[in-house]
């Protein structure tokens, strides 16, 4: 394989800007796609059943008989599973449903004054649909990390699009399918891509409401549909290229170390792999490691020119301080810990979609088992954005209710703020209450 590169900053101390110009990220033409899936969108908006047929004729190589997914074929999947498969999601699903759970907000009521209050209301959507990818691997585990903070929210209308397999005579893969079931979710579509995300936004008559929001991950198209029907539906990401970053010093285990670079870069040939390392010895075994084990994964091509593209590197610091700043610039989707003192250094760490904390939490477990979600903010984007939870389908709303003696105590402060703005009516409306009614 085509050796990892090396970004050496130990003998520079810059700001949080500076290291995010040196430090890599895949390029992505957002801007490229989004023209490129124009006709897409304005034909589904269009269109009907059979447009969205005719489109995944054209990009997934199969038209299904029925976008939506008949419920038989939902039991049918569950009823052929691996039942070692279907335990595993099942422990999965306890374990998601647990930590979220923990999530659900109450309303709180605050007394402003005597007769004055307001109180803060968490709504659900009303309805979401949410993309579960194909591409080069298969998802069950983004069913479960979509639905269960859905459910949990008590979202009422919840809709699933993921893309029809040439394998399954045009359905979506059957485990995706399974995992439906095993959740309660009826309302399946065999499409993929901006179509879907389109046929979310849009609705198509006689076979699915528009959505209020769509949640999930997906390729850039999907992450320009979601961009340029932002607005018409809420989201929760553009997501881009998947990510890991692991901060390590001397103490760590440089097999663990390379074999959870290579896990991540399985997912994608711009999949980005980080070590941030204040050891240059640990760097040098991790290399090592690398060209041994690059050779003996199923996937070695495809984690080969993620691992020696732009976007991964092993990155060289002074120390571990100077880690911590480098991993906040960075602002990794996962970021691992891997130090000694890991729960201090990861104390410090401000931006990060999840960050997981010694030689025993693996991204790996996150994706799957840990109970934590693993769609989570790329590019970046974790200086200012979450991950998926259930908050991610609530709506906080403030109910405002005053009686006449709170209102009246306040009502000049009002009209003197409002004629400070030039906004007389709006003093005006407060003055209004105070004239006598003739009937």
């Amino acid at each position: 394989m085509s050796s990892i590169r090396t970004i050496d900053l130990r003998k520079t101390q810059l700001s949080k800007g500076e290291y995010q110009k040196l430090l890599p990220r895949a390029e992505m033409d957002i801007d490229a796609a989004t023209k490129a899936i124009e006709p897409i969108l304005k034909a589904v908006r269009e269109g009907d059943s059979s447009t969205l047929k005719a489109l995944c004729k054209k990009y997934d190589g199969i038209s299904p008989d029925e976008i939506r997914v008949p419920k038989s074929e939902l039991k049918r999947a569950l009823r052929e599973l691996d039942p070692k498969i279907k335990k595993a999601l099942e422990i999965s699903i306890a374990r998601v449903r647990k930590v979220h759970k923990d999530q659900i907000r109450k309303d709180r009521k605050v007394q402003v004054v005597p007769g004055g209050a307001v109180t803060q209301r968490w709504i659900p959507v009303d309805r979401v649909g949410l993309y579960v990818p194909g591409g080069k691997a298969v998802y069950p585990s983004s069913v479960i990390m979509n639905v269960v903070p859905a459910q949990i929210a008590k979202v009422s209308s919840i809709a699933i699009a993921t893309p029809p397999q040439i394998e399954n005579n045009g359905l979506p893969n059957k485990t995706i399918l399974a995992t439906c079931e095993l959740l309660g979710i009826e309302e399946v579509y065999a499409i993929g891509g901006a179509q879907a995300i389109a046929m979310f936004a849009y609705g198509v008559k006689d076979l699915c409401q528009a959505v209020d929001m769509v949640t999930g991950p997906g390729n850039i198209y999907v992450a320009a549909a979601k961009r340029a029907l932002r607005g018409r539906i809420g989201i929760d990401s553009e997501a881009g290229p998947t990510e890991v970053a692991v901060m390590a010093d001397a103490s760590a285990d440089p097999a663990s170390v390379a074999a959870d670079l290579i896990s991540q870069a399985e997912h994608d040939v711009i999949a980005a792999a980080l070590l941030i390392t204040d050891s240059e010895k640990l760097a040098e075994r991790v290399k090592n490691e690398l060209e041994v084990r690059v050779k003996k994964t199923k996937h070695s091509a495809r984690v080969a020119q993620a691992l020696s593209g732009k976007q991964s590197a092993i990155v060289l610091v002074k120390n571990i301080s100077q880690g911590i700043d480098v991993a906040n610039a960075y602002a990794a989707e996962h970021l691992e810990i891997q130090t000694k003192n890991e729960d201090l250094v990861a104390k410090k760490i401000r931006n990060a979609g999840a960050i997981f904390v010694g030689k025993y939490s693996p991204v790996s477990l996150g994706d799957y088992s840990a109970g934590s979600n693993h769609v989570l903010p790329t590019g970046g984007c974790a200086c200012h954005s979450s991950g998926l939870s259930v908050q991610s389908f609530l709506k906080g709303v403030n109910l405002i209710k005053y009686n006449k003696k709170a209102f009246t105590s306040i009502a000049n402060t009002v009209i003197t703020l409002a004629n400070s703005e030039d906004l007389p009516a709006h003093g005006e409306a407060m003055s209004a209450r105070f004239e006598s009614k003739k009937r």
